[in-house]
């Protein structure tokens, strides 16, 4: 995640709560916090579509990262909240795993050395601006590796239509940042587990149309999102 405008991250992550932009909801807890994998993120792994070193951008509190590093990747996790990093560090000590996590700006990623084979965003690129967007893009393709893998889940428009989300999520504009430094080898839209019951959701966001989410049997909310996945040009 970053704090290009959108909310405070570290206040939502300390339990204070965030407006999400000027005249957005107040979330209170950060829908996307399952403590436990992304569903579709343990998919790609299970069906080999993770390359190590893998970097992932917008980490949060780093239960992708700590399922790789369990699977045997070597793994680099960014997040601009230092209060989320700090318990994605707890997490990967007291289950003895090494994982390399850091403060760090996903549009810039200084610091961060190159040579990845696979760049991971879960939900982290719709947060940004346009402009942030493609700085954010460029950054990737500067520290990964020849031929590395992009694998991207993001809002399409009609979803992120409903919150007030900074830039412009369209296929074309998608397909026209994303293309700059990438060949984007497909755009499928699937469902993304977020940890709010659908009726809570339905309350957050009463003039969206919400009946795109459905239950995942568990009571979580599942909202479409596009898979992208890319090849580094």
């Amino acid at each position: 995640m970053t704090d290009h405008g959108l909310m405070d991250f570290d206040a939502l992550h300390g339990g204070g709560g965030a407006d999400l932009g000027q005249d957005g909801p107040r979330l209170e807890v950060a829908p996307w916090q399952l403590d436990e994998p992304q569903p579709m993120i343990v998919e790609l792994a299970d069906q080999g579509e993770i390359r190590g070193p893998v970097l992932d951008c917008g980490c949060w509190v780093g239960d992708n990262a700590l399922l790789l590093a369990e699977r045997g990747f070597e793994v680099t996790a960014v997040d601009i909240a230092g209060s989320a990093i700090e318990q994605a560090r707890a997490k990967a000590a007291d289950r003895g795993l090494d994982v390399d996590f850091r403060v760090a700006d996903a549009t810039v990623l200084d610091g961060v050395e190159g040579g990845y084979n696979t760049v991971l965003d879960s939900a982290m690129m719709h947060c940004l601006s346009d402009a942030d967007r493609q700085a954010y893009l460029a950054a990737a393709h500067r520290v990964s590796a020849p031929g590395a893998r992009l694998h991207v889940l993001c809002f399409p428009d009609f979803v992120a239509g409903a919150f007030p989300m900074p830039g412009s999520l369209d296929e074309a504009s998608l397909r026209r940042d994303i293309g700059e430094h990438w060949d984007i080898d497909g755009m499928e839209v699937r469902r993304y587990t977020t940890n709010m019951a659908p009726d809570a959701l339905r309350d957050l966001v009463p003039d969206a149309a919400m009946e795109l989410a459905v239950d995942d049997g568990r009571g979580r909310s599942l909202l479409p999102i596009w898979h992208i996945t890319a090849t580094r040009r």
